[in-house]
């Protein structure tokens, strides 16, 4: 009977075994995120035509809409706080002036894909321009050196 009892129980750990796997797979990949939409109605208009500086650095509106921004689009895989966990680049660290901000608008509006794997998703057309530079200007106030 004993030998029967664990026989029966081998299935079921396995089982629970696939179970956590895929729970735990699909806890830590990004998944299928949709951006959220941010008001951006309160900032000076810059035009549709990107800049490659940004209009808002020390913008105090702008960083408060930024901080906003970011925590609702960028923090699931940047990090709290920009402070990375390893997912991302750790954005507190993003050269600040307008080397940064190139790098940044170009992340930022075209994404990161490597051997067709998307790291970072384009966010430029969904975000708008507006909302690219606040949460730049945002990251600004994190900098680190």
């Amino acid at each position: 009977m004993s030998l029967a009892k664990n026989f029966g129980r081998i299935p079921l750990l396995g089982a629970i075994a696939i179970l956590g796997a895929t729970a735990a797979t699909g806890l830590m990949a990004h998944g299928n995120v949709t951006p959220q939409a941010i008001d951006t109605s309160a900032l000076p208009e810059i035009g549709a035509e990107w800049l490659a500086k940004n209009p808002y650095s020390g913008n105090a509106k702008a960083i408060e809409i930024g901080q906003s921004a970011y925590g609702q689009n960028c923090a699931r895989c940047h990090g709290l706080d920009a402070e990375s966990g390893g997912i991302a680049p750790d954005l507190r660290y993003l050269e600040l002036g307008e080397s940064g901000d190139q790098w940044f608008v170009e992340r930022f509006r075209h994404g990161s894909s490597h051997d067709g794997k998307v790291y970072m998703p384009p966010f430029g057309d969904v975000l708008g321009q507006k909302t690219g530079w606040a949460i730049r200007a945002w990251l600004e106030t994190k900098h680190e050196g």
